[in-house]
């Protein structure tokens, strides 16, 4: 399994309790897929630069996962799939070297 950084927008229209409901969803979409959730930060409402899906800001959540290689399609594509996703996108997580001084 490989380490990956998912980053969903979700409508910034929801309720806080919808929110947490899509959450939870993108998450049973990622274990679903044999994934797993390391960590999770909700970074909150940020203004865009320009209209996605007709919004001006949306709702930010950052999550660590651990998933398969040949599942990172699927993963991203039921992601996309759910109403209240705005975007979302998921990269392969990299390790910073140690910088000597």
């Amino acid at each position: 399994m490989n380490t990956y950084e998912l980053m969903l927008i979700i409508n910034p229209q929801l309720t806080d309790a919808e929110v947490q409901e899509a959450v939870e969803k993108a998450k049973k979409t990622l274990t679903d897929a044999k994934g797993e959730v390391l960590a999770e930060d909700r970074l909150g409402r940020k203004k865009f630069s320009h209209d996605v899906k007709k919004q001006r800001d949306g709702f930010y959540v950052y999550m660590k996962v651990k998933a398969l290689p040949e599942t990172v399609k699927d993963i991203n594509h039921g992601l996309k799939l759910q109403e209240t996703v705005l975007r979302a996108m998921m990269m392969k997580a990299t390790v910073e070297p140690v910088k000597k001084p």
